[in-house]
């Protein structure tokens, strides 16, 4: 069975996306299956990865309203082992429209129980907002991963988040845990960085993932191309964090590979 992670904060710009695809080409170009479920209307992750949204017949929302097998719906992207369902534009509606369906907040995690055993990892990209398909992804998610930007206001929102994660464990997905928390944005030659960072850690202490994400333009650039970074740029900063982040996340999972390393940068 794969495990399921969901990339979840309400606040936008944090880096949920960039985490999504780069943490999923990581983690494949580490040998790891991966499918990338792209659950946010702005499509982002399906564009990151080079997927032309216009041409998608079959997409999440279809999975969510049409009940279209999630098989039809998945594509497969230029980094070997990665696969992902895109997400369109008509996903802004999907919530009106989920409202009256019975199990309404379990929709999603129907739809992954016949893709699940295909993966070894299930990223979940969320939208900026706590509404119904986020209360989907964090139901079918079997722990989620917070982005947090180091910048000014960072853990502002956090406890709402934080609120959220507890209803959904209490009543909905009593399994449901808390992978980490992820610096974004980190420029150790600010001093706002490192407060935040400080400020991050006494909160949450080994909840905080060791891998910090540093401000890199490459991984700003790398999503126009439709590329994650370590295909644009296999030696840039970026790649390399989120390298270093999937092996934390293999460590954490107890799924070490000693050797993949070896073939990760050339």
């Amino acid at each position: 069975m794969g495990k399921i992670i969901a990339l979840a904060n309400q606040k936008g710009g944090v880096g949920k996306t960039t985490t999504a695809i780069n943490l999923a080409a990581s983690l494949a170009i580490l040998e790891k299956k991966v499918l990338i479920i792209d659950a946010d209307p702005q499509a982002n992750a399906s564009s990151g990865l080079g997927i032309d949204i216009r041409n998608v017949q079959n997409s999440i929302y279809e999975c969510f309203i049409d009940e279209v097998d999630p098989q039809k719906a998945i594509f497969e992207t230029e980094v070997e082992n990665l696969h992902i369902i895109p997400s369109h534009i008509d996903l802004v509606g999907a919530e009106i429209e989920m409202l009256n369906l019975p199990n309404r907040e379990k929709i999603l995690k129907k739809v992954l129980q016949s893709v699940e055993s295909e993966y070894d990892f299930i990223l979940i990209d969320c939208s900026p907002s706590l509404g119904l398909i986020t209360v989907n992804a964090l139901t079918a998610a079997n722990s989620v991963i917070i982005p947090v930007q180091c910048e000014y206001f960072a853990l502002e929102g956090l406890g709402k988040l934080l609120n959220t994660i507890k209803i959904i464990q209490s009543r909905l997905n009593p399994e449901l845990e808390i992978e980490g928390f992820l610096l974004t944005m980190y420029d150790s030659r600010l001093n706002l960085s490192n407060q935040v960072f400080d400020e991050v850690k006494q909160h949450f202490q080994d909840m905080v993932f060791e891998t910090m994400i540093q401000r890199n333009i490459r991984l700003s650039e790398a999503p126009s191309y439709g590329k994650p970074a370590i295909l644009y740029d296999a030696n840039s900063k970026g790649a390399v964090s989120y390298l270093n982040l999937a092996r934390e996340v293999l460590q954490k999972n107890n799924m070490t590979q000693i050797d993949a390393s070896e073939k990760i940068i050339g």
